[in-house]
């Protein structure tokens, strides 16, 4: 993972890397997802996701389409 100020930022490290570009979110799209991916283990009632609870849990903060899709079991 890279981090950067703007999509402008991305363009220029691309072009000067020689690398082609992936998926792009912001730092608030990511915040949203660490929060709903780690809940507080600490609760008695924790346990386990499923695949399917995962994929929801991506889907639910915005993270969908072909690069986001977990692998099936």
């Amino acid at each position: 993972m890279s981090l950067f100020r703007s999509e402008e930022h991305v363009q220029r490290w691309l072009h000067r890397s020689g690398l082609q570009g992936g998926t792009t979110v912001t730092l608030g799209a990511l915040l949203q997802l660490a929060r709903a991916w780690y809940p507080d283990p600490r609760n008695h009632e924790w346990r386990p996701r499923t695949r399917d609870e995962s994929q929801a849990v991506l889907a639910a903060a915005g993270f969908v389409g072909d690069f986001w899709m977990l692998p099936l079991p």
